[in-house]
C-alpha cells in the first residue's frame, strides 16, 4: 500500500503518468498498473478519466491529503530504525550550463563521486534550457529562477561579474581608470555579438553605460577567458570563472571600486533545478547538498547570500 501511495503522489505532483514514471524509473505501464490496482483496492476512482488533464476526483483529493502525511511518517520511522547511514545508490544524470560546468563544477565532480561511490554520474554542459522531464534530467544547474511551477529551485550563488584583463595586454594597452575610457579598448564580448553591447557600472550614486566592441563573442565563457589569459583584451565575466586566474596572475581586476555588470537592471542567479520536492532521489538529494555545501565559500567572497 505504501508504495502505491508513493507513486500516486508522485503522479499528481508531476502531472501526467509519463513524467512520474520518469522521476521513479519505472516503465510508464507500471505506473498505470500500480495506479488502477490502488483503485480496486480502494473501490473508489482516483483520477477523472473523462478530461484531457489529470484531475483527482473528490475521493482522490481526500485520499491523498489523509495519505501523504501517513507516508512521511513511515518513512521517518524506517529511516529511525536504520542502524547505518545507508548511501545514496544509482544513476544521477545531471545539465549544466557549459562555463559553469567546465570552469567549476567539472573540478569538484571527484569530490562527490569519492562520498558517494554507488552514484553514477551523467553529465552534459549544455548552453540550451532542457526539458528536465523530455530529457530525463534530475538536477539542472541554471542561471535565473524556472519559471516552470512544476518545477523546484534551490538557490546556489549570487552571479556577481568582475572586469579582468592579463598583465600582458595592461603593459601593451594601459589600465583604465574610468569605465569611459572601455570604449577605446578591445573588450572580449559575452553574446552574439551581433547587437550592440553595454556594459554597466555603479559607484555609490554614480552610474555609467558603456558601449563596448571587440573582435571576440562567445555564449560560453571559456573562449573569452582563454582569449584574456592570452592578452586578448579585457574581459567582465562571473567571479567563480576568473576568480582562479586572478589568484595566479594570470588576470588583473580592474576598477574595483566600480560594480560591474553585463546588464542594467538584471542581477543573475544561479539555482539548481530539479523535479519532485517531496519524494526526490536520494542521489539527487545528496548531490543538492553537496553543491550548497561547496559554494559556501563563494557566497562568503562575494559578501551576498
Amino acid at each position: 500500500m505504501l508504495d502505491r501511495i508513493r507513486i500516486l503522489a508522485q503522479v499528481v505532483e508531476s502531472g501526467s503518468f509519463s513524467r512520474a514514471a520518469r522521476a521513479l524509473n519505472l516503465a510508464p505501464s507500471s505506473v498505470t498498473r500500480t495506479i488502477d490496482s490502488l483503485e480496486q483496492q480502494l473501490g473508489v476512482p482516483l483520477f477523472k478519466r473523462s478530461t484531457r488533464q489529470l484531475v483527482l476526483t473528490e475521493q482522490g483529493e481526500y485520499f491523498l491529503a489523509r495519505s501523504v502525511p501517513l507516508l512521511e511518517e513511515a518513512e521517518q520511522l524506517v529511516q529511525s530504525l536504520q542502524p547505518l547511514h545507508v548511501a545514496p545508490r544509482g544513476p544521477l544524470r545531471v545539465s549544466v550550463f557549459e562555463s559553469f560546468g567546465a570552469a567549476w563544477l567539472a573540478p569538484r565532480l571527484p569530490v562527490f563521486l569519492a562520498r558517494y561511490p554507488g552514484v553514477r554520474v551523467e553529465i552534459e554542459f549544455d548552453n540550451r534550457l532542457v526539458d528536465l522531464d523530455a530529457d530525463n534530467v534530475d538536477v539542472a544547474i541554471r542561471i535565473g529562477r524556472p519559471t516552470d511551477s512544476s518545477l523546484h529551485a534551490r538557490h546556489l550563488l549570487a552571479n556577481r561579474t568582475l572586469l579582468v584583463a592579463s598583465p600582458t595586454y595592461l603593459a601593451q594597452h594601459g589600465e583604465p581608470a574610468h569605465p569611459d575610457e572601455l570604449a577605446s579598448h578591445n573588450c572580449l564580448i559575452r553574446g552574439q555579438g551581433r547587437q550592440r553591447q553595454h556594459w554597466y557600472f555603479q559607484r555609490g550614486p554614480e552610474r555609467r553605460k558603456i558601449a563596448v566592441q571587440g573582435n571576440l563573442a562567445s555564449v560560453g565563457g571559456t573562449p573569452l577567458l582563454c582569449a584574456a589569459q592570452a592578452g586578448c583584451g579585457l574581459l567582465l565575466l562571473s567571479s567563480w570563472m576568473v576568480q582562479q586566474g586572478i589568484d595566479d596572475g594570470s588576470l588583473r581586476q580592474l576598477l574595483p571600486d566600480w560594480q560591474a555588470s553585463p546588464y542594467e537592471d538584471r542581477h543573475d542567479e544561479i539555482y539548481a533545478v530539479f523535479r519532485g520536492g517531496r519524494f526526490l532521489k536520494p542521489q539527487t538529494r545528496a548531490f543538492i547538498d553537496f553543491l550548497i555545501e561547496v559554494m559556501a565559500p563563494l557566497q562568503g567572497s562575494d559578501g551576498k547570500a
